[in-house]
C-alpha cells in the first residue's frame, strides 16, 4: 500500500517520468549505501534489539508521511526525502531480519521457510496494491499512508515479545571496521558468492525498469489509482502461484533451468508492458510476471543463505542487498532518465532485450552449488605457549610445515593454492607457500592475521566443507604437519 501510495502521489505532483522513477531510487539507495555496514552491525550486535529500533524509526517516519499528506503540504522532493528516510530504516534492518531465519528453523527447513516467507510477502503484495487502489480512489493517499504507519505497531509487538537466546563468546566483539573488512574479504575469496552477486545484479538491473516505470504506464492506461493497484494485485497473485510452482519443481529441475525460465518469462512480460495498450490484457500478463519474479527472487535468496555460515551470514546478505538494491537504484534512475529523453515504453523495451541477453551469463558464470556443509569444524588444538597473548596484540604470523614426497609436489601445490582462498577468506591478510632449499620434500605455508583475537576467530570460521579440501592437501604429506605462531615484537 505504501508503494502504490507513494508512486501514485508522485504522478499527481508531477508529470515527469524521471521523478516517478526516483521514488524507486529513493527506496533502493539506502540499501546501496548502508547494506555492508548494516550487515556488520547485524553480526556484531543483538539482532532483536536492532530490528526493534529500526521498526520504531520506520513507524515514526511513516506517521510523519501520513501527517504531511493529510495537511496537503507534500512536494515531490519532500516525498522523495521521506521515502528515503523510511527506506533507511529498512536498509539497516534487512540483513538482520533475513539472517534470523536460521535461528528460527532447522537447516533442512530453511528453504521451505524462506519460500513460506515469500508466499506471505507475496500474499501481501497481492492484496495490498488492490486495497491501496480502492482506498486511494475512495478516501485519498493519506489514509493508505496512515494504515502503513499503524502496521508497524504489530511488528514492534511481535519482535518485542520474541525471546532470542543469548549467545556468548569468550573473544571480544569485532569492531565495525573489523567486521566490514571481514565481510569484504569473505565475499572476495568466495567464488560461489561472487558469481551469485554478478548474476543477480544483471537480472535486477534490467528488471528494475518494471518497478520504476509501471506507475507511468498505469497512469497512461487508467487515470485512476485503481488501475495501478489492479496491475500490482495481479502481479502479487502470480507471485504466490510462483512460490507454489517453485516448491513443486525445485526437486525436478536444476536451479539454472528454473532461473533461465523465470528470466525469459519476465523478459516477455517487460516486452508486453512496452508494447500493449490494453489494461485488461496487461493485467493477465502480470500473473506469469509475478510467478517469474518470485522464482528468481526465491532462488537468489535461498542460495545466498546457504552459501554463508552463521558468523558472517548477515554481512553476506548485506553484500547481496548492496548489489540488489544498488542495481535497483542505478537502474531505476537510468531507466527514468531514458524515459524522459525518449519514452516510457522505449525504455522498458530496451530493458526487456537486456534481461533476455542476461541469459547468456549461465555459460561463463554457472550458478554455484549451495548444498555444502557450512557448520563449524574447529578441530585445531590450542598451541603450547609460555603465556596467553592479549587479544589485541598482532599481527600474528602462522607457519605450517609440510613434508611432501617430491613425486607428489605438483599435486600438493595445486591443492595448497586452492587452500589459500580459505585462509584469506577467514582472516589472513597475507599468504605464501615456500620450499626449503636444503630439503626438497619440505614446504612452509605462512600467513598473517591482524591480531591474536582475529586468529582465534579464524579457528571458528573453518567449516566441514573446508575440511574436505584440507584432507586433500594432507593426503600428499608423509609426516604430521608442524604449526607455529609468532607475534610481532614491538620495541
Amino acid at each position: 500500500m505504501q508503494t502504490v501510495g507513494a508512486a501514485w502521489l508522485m504522478t499527481t505532483l508531477t508529470t515527469r517520468p524521471a521523478y516517478i522513477a526516483l521514488i524507486q531510487t529513493a527506496s533502493a539507495l539506502p540499501f546501496f549505501l548502508l547494506a555492508l555496514p548494516a550487515g556488520s552491525i547485524g553480526d556484531i550486535f543483538d539482532r532483536r534489539k536492532l530490528i526493534l529500533c529500526t521498526e520504531i524509526w520506520m513507524f515514526a517516519i511513516a506517521a510523519v508521511l501520513a501527517f504531511v499528506t493529510f495537511a496537503g503540504t507534500m512536494t515531490p522532493w519532500l516525498l522523495l526525502l521521506l521515502t528515503l528516510a523510511l527506506s533507511l530504516g529498512d536498509a539497516i534492518e534487512a540483513p538482520s531480519w533475513r539472517a534470523i531465519f536460521p535461528e528460527l528453523v532447522q537447516k533442512e527447513d530453511l528453504s521451505p521457510a524462506l519460500a513460506l516467507n515469500g508466499i506471505e510477502f507475496n500474499l501481501a503484495r497481492a492484496t495490498g496494491p488492490g486495497l491501496a487502489g480502492l482506498i486511494i480512489a475512495a478516501a485519498g493517499v493519506a489514509i493508505a499512508f496512515l494504515l502503513n504507519a499503524l502496521s508497524f505497531l504489530g511488528v514492534i509487538f511481535v519482535i518485542f515479545s520474541w525471546k532470542r537466546p543469548s549467545r556468548k563468546s569468550i573473544l571480544p566483539a569485532e569492531t565495525l571496521s573489523e567486521a566490514s573488512s571481514a565481510a569484504i574479504r569473505y565475499v572476495r575469496y568466495s567464488p560461489g558468492i561472487r558469481t551469485l552477486l554478478v548474476r543477480s545484479g544483471f537480472v535486477i538491473f534490467f528488471a528494475s525498469s518494471f518497478w520504476a516505470l509501471l506507475p507511468a504506464v498505469a497512469k497512461d492506461l487508467s487515470k485512476s489509482a485503481l488501475g495501478y493497484g489492479l496491475l500490482l494485485g495481479c502481479f502479487g497473485v502470480g507471485a504466490v502461484l510462483g512460490a507454489v510452482v517453485l516448491q513443486r519443481t525445485s526437486s525436478k529441475l536444476s536451479s539454472e533451468a528454473l532461473l533461465s525460465a523465470a528470466t525469459a518469462v519476465f523478459g516477455i512480460v517487460l516486452l508486453s508492458t512496452a508494447t500493449l495498450h490494453n489494461l485488461a490484457l496487461l493485467c493477465l500478463l502480470m500473473f506469469p510476471g509475478g510467478a517469474a519474479w518470485t522464482i528468481f527472487m526465491s532462488l537468489f535468496n535461498t542460495m545466498v543463505q546457504n552459501l554463508a555460515p552463521d558468523w558472517v551470514r548477515a554481512r553476506v546478505l548485506a553484500a547481496y542487498l548492496f548489489v540488489f538494491q544498488g542495481s535497483v537504484a542505478i537502474g531505476s534512475t537510468l531507466w527514468g532518465f531514458a524515459a524522459d529523453r525518449s519514452s516510457v515504453r522505449a525504455a522498458i523495451l530496451v530493458s526487456a532485450v537486456g534481461i533476455c541477453a542476461s541469459l547468456m551469463l549461465q555459460f561463463p558464470l554457472p550458478l554455484p552449488n549451495a548444498a555444502v556443509d557450512l557448520s563449524s569444524w574447529n578441530h585445531w588444538g590450542n598451541p603450547r605457549m609460555f603465556e596467553e597473548p592479549a587479544p589485541s596484540v598482532g599481527p600474528v604470523l602462522v607457519t605450517v610445515k609440510y613434508v611432501v614426497d617430491p613425486a607428489n609436489a605438483r599435486k600438493f601445490l595445486a591443492e595448497i593454492y586452492r587452500y589459500q582462498r580459505i585462509r584469506r577468506r577467514d582472516g589472513a591478510t597475507r599468504w605464501g607457500i615456500f620450499y626449503d632449499t636444503q630439503a626438497p620434500d619440505v614446504y612452509l605455508e605462512t600467513f598473517l592475521v591482524d591480531s591474536w583475537a582475529e586468529h582465534q576467530r579464524q579457528h571458528g570460521r573453518f567449516t566441514v566443507a573446508d575440511h574436505e579440501l584440507e584432507k586433500r592437501v594432507l593426503s600428499y604429506t608423509s609426516e604430521p604437519t608442524t604449526v607455529k605462531h609468532y607475534i610481532h615484537a614491538k620495541k
